[in-house]
């Protein structure tokens, strides 16, 4: 079973963590499994870039980005060549070391 190891992140896991997975899950649902509260505005649907994340290692072992994932990348603060939305990207066979940005771009926070 593949391992995601989540650098520390200052609000939404502070010591960092390291969990087990099964293939297949998305990197958003592996995290809020287990108490890793990304945000995700969109529900999960590939609609925004609240669940903005970098695969610091392991990223050739996700599955390829679609085309409106790609689109929306664009748009997220802080774009990298490891991002990925975690809605959309499925563990493979490799571990994972993931980095969740410091910031999202949140229409819905930046109103309240």
């Amino acid at each position: 079973m593949p391992r995601i190891v989540f650098l520390p992140h200052e609000e939404l896991c502070p010591e960092g963590a390291a969990i087990q997975v099964e293939p297949g899950i998305s990197i958003c649902d592996a995290a809020l499994e287990h108490g890793i509260e990304i945000e995700h505005a969109c529900e999960k649907s590939c609609a925004c870039t609240t669940c903005h994340v970098y695969v610091r290692e392991g990223l050739d072992s996700l599955n390829e980005p679609s085309e409106a994932e790609e689109d929306l990348l664009d748009k997220a603060w802080g774009l990298e060549p490891d991002s990925r939305l975690s809605c959309q990207a499925r563990v493979g066979e490799e571990d994972l070391v993931v980095e969740i940005p410091r910031y999202t771009i949140n229409q819905v926070s930046e109103q309240h």
